[in-house]
């Protein structure tokens, strides 16, 4: 049908560049996230167009910085819906994800979140997220809790929408297995002294301790945790898949367990694990532009951009199309976890699509399960 009519002018038109919008969190706290998604949508790019692009129509990537802050990250969304692109990717944190939510479904703009929290696609039509659910996120520390005989917890967590709820999940999803939640901390998202949530944690006296942040608070709130002498067993979450979390946390990283995508610990998994092949090709990829190892969060943007590009491929720009396709990907392999996408899951990753993962002499390494 003609769809140039309804939608914006020439977006649904299958001539011209395929125009990707993305909106990162480039500068501020969510810095150590955007950039290396910036790098990767780059990259992926610039291999797309190498290639011949998207069924003979070149990829042309639009990047903004919303400052990790909300409003500037709906402003960006507003932006970039008004110049017509085809789909949105971002943004790296969950609060200016959700800041570009209402924006997306209103106007119809498929969107493809990099962050975390099951906030951003509970319940949407249009927004689909590539990071796991914090849920599958708890469910392996819960897991790994229970294997240990744990039955407390004491929480430090990020104050932002990144930390929203965990306390609650956690609570619920340790409720049969008798593990509780005894002390909720909190930290602002740019925070450098933990001090008093460390000496409350260390009143708690929980079996186990689990930080919940990303880097470089996660990475401080760790030193402190061995400063102030606290020596309960340390979890964190998978948002410490990065180096900046290794180089700032220094030799206070040894012991922690966290739950991580594979992307880590890729020369240690299985040949028969699916996920090997992807992973080794990113990784070589994104070494030899850049020099350096891509994060989990560089990851999250490899998938969103791949999941887009599969979308055009397929049914071209056409809004609804993409949006129905995307809403139907089952067994896409990406480097987060494998995708099984459904009306009432956007997100697509389940419990497996994370590995515990420990640090050792300043090592990922994998847990044996």
């Amino acid at each position: 049908g003609c769809a140039e009519s309804d939608n914006g002018g020439s977006s649904g038109d299958d001539s011209g560049p395929i125009r990707i919008g993305a909106v990162l969190d480039i500068t501020g706290a969510g810095a150590s996230l955007g950039v290396p998604e910036r790098q990767t949508l780059e990259m992926l790019a610039e291999q797309v167009n190498a290639a011949g692009g998207v069924n003979g129509r070149q990829v042309e990537l639009i990047i903004r910085d919303n400052q990790s802050t909300e409003d500037e990250a709906a402003k960006a969304m507003n932006e970039l819906i008004a110049e017509g692109v085809d789909i949105v990717l971002g943004a790296s944190r969950t609060g200016p994800s959700l800041a570009m939510r209402e924006a997306a479904e209103s106007s119809q703009m498929p969107m493809i979140s990099l962050a975390a929290n099951v906030a951003i696609v509970e319940g949407a039509t249009w927004v689909f997220k590539t990071a796991q659910n914090d849920q599958v996120v708890l469910e392996n520390i819960i897991d790994y809790a229970a294997a240990n005989g744990w039955t407390t917890i004491g929480l430090l967590r990020d104050a932002s929408g990144f930390g929203e709820g965990v306390a609650e999940t956690l609570a619920e999803l340790g409720e049969p297995k008798g593990i509780s939640v005894v002390v909720e901390e909190k930290f602002a998202p740019d925070a450098t002294d933990f001090s008093a949530q460390m000496i409350n944690l260390r009143e708690a006296d929980a079996d186990m301790n689990l930080i919940w942040g990303i880097p470089p608070a996660a990475a401080l709130a760790q030193r402190a945790y061995h400063e102030l002498g606290l020596t309960a067993p340390l979890m964190q979450s998978h948002g410490i898949g990065n180096q900046v979390f290794l180089d700032t946390a220094g030799d206070t990283a040894d012991g922690v367990v966290a739950p991580l995508g594979r992307l880590l610990v890729a020369d240690q998994l299985p040949d028969s694990d699916p996920q090997k092949e992807v992973l080794a090709q990113f990784l070589a990829d994104y070494q030899a532009k850049y020099g350096e190892t891509p994060s989990t969060f560089a990851g999250h943007a490899w998938d969103a951009f791949q999941l887009a590009i599969e979308a055009f491929k397929a049914v071209g720009t056409d809004k609804q199309a993409v949006r129905d396709y995307l809403e139907q990907v089952d067994g896409f392999v990406g480097i987060t976890g494998v995708y099984h996408m459904t009306p009432d899951d956007h997100s697509g990753l389940g419990k497996d699509a994370l590995v515990l993962v420990t640090v050792e002499n300043g090592q990922w390494k994998l847990l044996e399960s």
